[in-house]
């Protein structure tokens, strides 16, 4: 492995950490509490398994299970966030450890085995594993924040109908080589 992979990688992460941040910051607060029924998790919950898992599984994840004796998953479901400052709080917790994590890697590491649940994964499995969870419940947050907004909500991706206008403006420059989310975090911001 090479270390464009950790760069690639990295650069997919916070792109999807910068979708869920631009989906939430269009909410007023309460709607991040908002709960459609029993079974479905508002906005605040999602944030909060997320960070959970970040930490369960990124805390010392080359020397311990990534499934920590310590860890509540149960109660990460549970509604009891009060504050658009607490759930932000709880993102950017789970998010440092994440990123310190994944920053702290040497390419030689990404071929070691670590456990998750007992679970012999690679390095590379493992982030592979979150790189498809943290996206999963990112969506579910773009999602949920796009049936909230109670006004006009701005597009995180190709709005409609402009994919031709988008399109032809990708190919109208020359080909090159670069991460997708290189020109798309420049847009967004």
């Amino acid at each position: 492995m090479t270390e464009s992979y950790l760069e690639s990688v990295r650069k997919q992460f916070l792109y999807y950490k910068m979708l869920g941040e631009k989906a939430m910051s269009q909410l007023e607060p309460e709607q991040l509490f908002v709960m459609v029924n029993e079974d479905t998790n508002s906005i605040a919950t999602i944030v909060k398994h997320l960070s959970g898992n970040m930490l369960s599984r990124w805390t010392d994840f080359l020397t311990t299970d990534g499934e920590k004796e310590w860890r509540q998953r149960d109660a990460e479901f549970e509604n009891d966030l009060t504050s658009k400052e607490e759930v932000m709080a709880f993102w950017d917790q789970g998010w440092t450890c994440f990123l310190s994590a994944l920053d702290s890697l040497q390419t030689e590491q990404l071929s070691q085995i670590i456990y998750i649940r007992n679970e012999g994964h690679t390095v590379v499995e493992a982030i592979n594993r979150q790189l498809a969870h943290y996206p999963y419940h990112i969506g579910q947050i773009v999602f949920y924040a796009k049936q909230l907004k109670s006004s006009a909500w701005d597009s995180l991706s190709i709005p409609r109908n402009a994919s031709k206008s988008y399109n032809a403006d990708k190919f109208a420059k020359d080909k090159s080589i670069k991460n997708f989310t290189d020109e798309e975090i420049r847009r967004l911001k």
